[in-house]
């Protein structure tokens, strides 16, 4: 009886230790995105200051791009920058159509220089949204599998759902007329 509670008390603080460890997985995959989504962040007003040289009256799509920025900075939950960094990708994509509007500044090198480290944090944004995901995946299904589950409801661990997801329309193809 006494080998029997020790085994199953060994159990538990052997799961229980193992969920504590993907929950701060998921933790650190997320400071991974967070300094991701800050470093575009700090690229945005050097972007938007050499756009403004060339096309200072589009002043709604500036401003739209400094409240989503802001709304970034300021979130404190993942769900909230997630939310924040789905508005300020839609606000960054009008900027870059305004930008297409203006051949003067598609061939100013510190917009095409900009243009191309914003790219390569887009990429960096992708793969580590992508391992964060894959990291809440691992620990959502950790918690929700026997016994684990047992555990995790007597030690407090719940499901997280602040997953990186596409946004509505994102699936349909442009359309496209010559």
């Amino acid at each position: 009886m006494l080998v029997a509670g020790l085994a199953a008390g060994g159990q538990f603080v052997s799961v229980r230790n193992d969920l504590v460890a993907q929950r701060e997985s998921v933790n650190s995959a997320w400071s991974q995105v967070d300094v991701v989504l800050q470093r575009r962040a700090d690229l945005i007003p050097n972007l938007v200051e050499t756009v403004k040289g060339f096309a200072s009256h589009e002043t709604e799509v500036f401003k739209n791009i400094a409240d989503a920025r802001a709304a970034l900075i300021s979130g404190r939950t993942p769900q909230e920058k997630i939310q924040a960094n789905d508005q300020l990708s839609g606000a960054l994509s009008r900027l870059l159509v305004v930008a297409e509007n203006y051949p003067q500044l598609r061939s100013n090198e510190n917009f095409l220089r900009l243009q191309d480290e914003l790219a390569g944090t887009e990429n960096r944004i992708a793969v580590e949204r992508r391992k964060y995901n894959e990291t809440l995946q691992r620990y959502n299904t950790a918690i929700q599998v026997f016994p684990n589950n047992i555990v995790a409801s007597l030690a407090g661990f719940e499901r997280n759902n602040a997953y990186f997801t596409t946004e509505p329309g994102a699936r349909n193809a442009p359309k496209v007329k010559f």
